[in-house]
């Protein structure tokens, strides 16, 4: 091998080697890119478990308070409702639950359809005030208490419906068959419609 030869080597190895330590730079500034995007990541990770801790707390106060305090202005020894936010299938997903003591329990298996019926009416008073924009002020309502049974029990719930209709500035158009004296139901209705059928005919009474 000649002198020229031996020339040509050694330039072409220096190239070589400048090419690697090129791409040894470029590739440590990618490292310390990715370093840095993985830190804000990772922060960015925290304000986002935080952000999402803080949005179930208030999703559980927001959805479990108006249907515990349904419960306990309609039963003496009232349920308490729970909101319980879970991981399954690596999905966030929620379980609505009754609580007594350190008991919980799913509603239906828990206790009489009546009490589910006013844990679903307290749910519809906290949905629709989750909304946003937030639609009319109005519920309709089709006998959403029929299986609550006693007077005492249905003279309660007919007033929590007034109470919160007034308290939230909510208006509430309810269907429901005479279970109470007419005037309890006059004491919590601003207008009573009474409904009778005969030979097919519906018949409107404004009482």
């Amino acid at each position: 091998m000649t002198l020229y030869d031996l020339r040509k080597k050694l330039e072409r190895k220096k190239g070589q080697r400048d090419q690697i330590l090129s791409d040894l730079k470029r590739e440590k500034k990618r490292i310390i890119e990715a370093q840095k995007e993985i830190r804000i990541s990772k922060k960015a990770q925290v304000v986002i478990q935080v952000v999402a801790q803080e949005t179930q707390e208030e999703l559980e106060y927001r959805i479990a308070e108006p249907v515990s305090l349904c419960l306990r202005s309609v039963f003496p020894n009232p349920y308490e409702f729970v909101v319980d936010f879970c991981v399954r299938r690596d999905k966030t997903e929620c379980d609505l639950l009754f609580k007594r003591k350190t008991r919980l329990s799913k509603p239906i298996e828990s206790s009489g359809i009546g009490t589910v019926d006013v844990a679903g009416f307290g749910s519809r008073i906290a949905a629709w005030s989750l909304e946003n924009p937030r639609t009319r002020n109005f519920l309709l309502l089709d006998e959403p208490f029929k299986h609550l049974k006693g007077i005492a029990t249905n003279i309660k719930v007919i007033q929590v419906v007034k109470l919160l209709s007034e308290q939230l500035g909510l208006q509430v158009v309810m269907v429901s068959d005479e279970r109470v004296p007419i005037k309890e139901i006059e004491k919590g209705a601003d207008r009573i419609f009474n409904v009778t059928i005969k030979s097919g005919v519906s018949n409107v009474e404004v009482l």
